[in-house]
């Protein structure tokens, strides 16, 4: 791994790195422990290795979306590597700023907000299935974190990533992703759902690698996420007892 530099502006250590070819290889996002900033309301392990387990439910319920996540050593120790996406300029958000006279098609308003000259705006998300089964995961993974920044394509692909505030054991679901709330789930995230829930299984080989990962309060809570759902078949709306929405929320 070679390293090319820090990224700004992240609340943790993030590094950007070539594998292999310090000037062709592939670039990768990589994030070291030791580089991590404790956190009060996630005591038990670590960001890197909610991450991982994060791709590894993208992977197992057939999402897809997570780049590939990998545990290993590097220059500042172990952490957190994953496959960089495309290059400056190539990725597009699928959250939107609607200014006045602007075109909504395609998009659901999730929230009014003001741009960086005072002026109204509706914040707001792509409608499309990609988007919803996004939405979908991260009730799975109680994402608290999900900003617009973090869901983008790359040449029409969704890609989600930042993953690693989730599973934690009570409610804290925050995200712009809101705009289907209440909303029936479609069949193929039923599916979806019970194939998780089989995944699950206490014995099979996801909850040996998970158990690695998070706590065992942690997956429980993740089984009782993915039950909860298939009993409810709709999309959950704002609790009320906690921000619905991160800050910044793109």
């Amino acid at each position: 791994m070679h390293v090319i530099g820090q990224i700004r502006g992240a609340s943790n250590t993030t590094v950007l790195a070539r594998l292999d070819d310090p000037d062709a290889g592939p670039l990768v996002i990589y994030k070291p422990i030791s580089g991590e900033r404790w956190l009060w309301d996630f005591p038990e392990g670590t960001l890197a290795g909610r991450e991982r387990a994060a791709y590894l439910l993208s992977e197992a319920g057939g999402w897809g979306c997570i780049p590939r996540t990998v545990l290993r050593d590097g220059p500042r120790g172990p952490g957190m590597v994953q496959e960089w996406i495309g290059e400056p300029g190539q990725v597009a958000s699928v959250v939107r700023l609607i200014r006045a006279g602007s075109s909504a098609r395609g998009l659901i308003p999730v929230m009014r907000a003001s741009d960086e000259r005072d002026r109204p705006v509706l914040l707001a998300h792509e409608d499309a299935d990609d988007v919803r089964a996004l939405a979908v995961l991260d009730v799975v993974l109680n994402n608290t974190d999900r900003k617009g920044a973090h869901a983008f394509r790359h040449e029409g692909r969704l890609y989600a990533v930042d993953h690693g505030v989730t599973f934690h054991v009570e409610d804290k679901l925050r995200t712009v992703l809101w705009g289907w709330a209440g909303d029936p789930l479609p069949d193929a995230e039923v599916d979806r759902l019970h194939g998780v829930a089989r995944a699950l299984a206490p014995d099979g080989p996801l909850v040996a690698e998970l158990g690695e990962l998070i706590a065992l309060a942690e997956i429980a809570g993740l089984r009782r996420r993915v039950a909860d759902l298939l009993h409810d078949r709709c999309h959950p709306q704002p609790s009320g007892g906690w921000p619905a929405i991160p800050w910044p929320p793109i």
